[in-house]
């Protein structure tokens, strides 16, 4: 297989960048920052998703393709539509013009985000984006469905958690992955047979966990990791975690707070 990595030079691109190393005949490693230079095994390309011909050059001869380009975490309206709807768009696209079998897009727990914490969510949950990043990752996981139900690509979908090294307050005892269980989940995204359309939680078999990942184990991801062991201390801070009543009422936790002007009442 022949893998292609956009948005390689953010924190889960260089964790995969080692993990992957060597399990596939080509990793070409892509990001409009600089990137460290190819070892055996890689290749370096430096592209703007925003740029169409770009993205359609890093698509020669590859089978599949792992996006983690964009922008990570909230901004401006103009910031999420050029380059996590546009550059998105772009790369499915390109994909598919290219004869790409399959293509594992990085979404976010935010597309869920203003779901309670009291309610265990499983892959079909309807989309509560919390944010406009987290509206761009619900149209990125949209647009996946469309190419695979009009086009039959297969996408894997990813509503990544909280990738680091360790769980860092209360609420990521529920929503923590690992940087090994993130690799875990991306071999299984990139090897697993039959898919079509799928949607997995990018997270560790973590006790608290907000979601109920069946399928994704089902299909091969076998998580090593739990954020139970830091519980007694996260939960002794003072605070545990960031926000206010809000925050620590949904699984979006503070960006569920961003700009919000809602009533909160009114949210279940």
């Amino acid at each position: 297989m022949r893998v292609l990595v956009t948005g390689a030079a953010g924190d889960i691109g260089r964790a995969l960048r080692e993990g992957l190393r060597g399990r596939y005949a080509l990793l070409r490693l892509s990001d409009r920052a600089a990137l460290a230079p190819a070892r055996e095994g890689e290749e370096i390309v430096t592209a703007d998703l925003t740029d169409m011909s770009a993205v359609a050059g890093l698509m020669s001869e590859i089978d599949a393709v792992v996006h983690l380009g964009g922008h990570a975490g909230e901004a401006d309206w103009p910031t999420i539509l050029t380059n996590n709807i546009g550059a998105t768009w772009n790369v499915f696209e390109a994909a598919r013009l290219a004869g790409v079998r399959r293509v594992v897009f990085a979404s976010s727990n935010h597309v869920v985000g203003f779901h309670p914490r009291n309610r265990t969510l499983k892959p079909d949950a309807p989309h509560r984006p919390d944010t406009r990043y987290g509206l761009s990752k619900a149209f990125g996981e949209d647009l996946g469905r469309l190419y695979a139900d009009k086009h039959a690509m297969e996408v894997v979908c990813l509503r990544i958690g909280s990738f680091q090294e360790r769980p860092r307050e209360t609420r990521q005892l529920s929503t923590w992955i690992s940087h090994g269980d993130m690799v875990r989940l991306v071999v299984t995204a990139l090897e697993a047979d039959e898919v079509r359309f799928e949607v997995f939680y990018g997270v560790s078999r973590n006790t608290r966990s907000f979601w109920n990942n069946r399928r994704a184990y089902a299909l091969g991801y076998e998580p090593e990791d739990d954020a139970e062991a830091w519980a007694a201390e996260l939960i002794a801070a003072d605070p545990p975690e960031p926000g206010g009543a809000l925050a620590r009422r949904l699984q979006g936790g503070t960006y569920c707070e961003k700009e919000f002007d809602g009533n909160a009442e009114r949210l279940d």
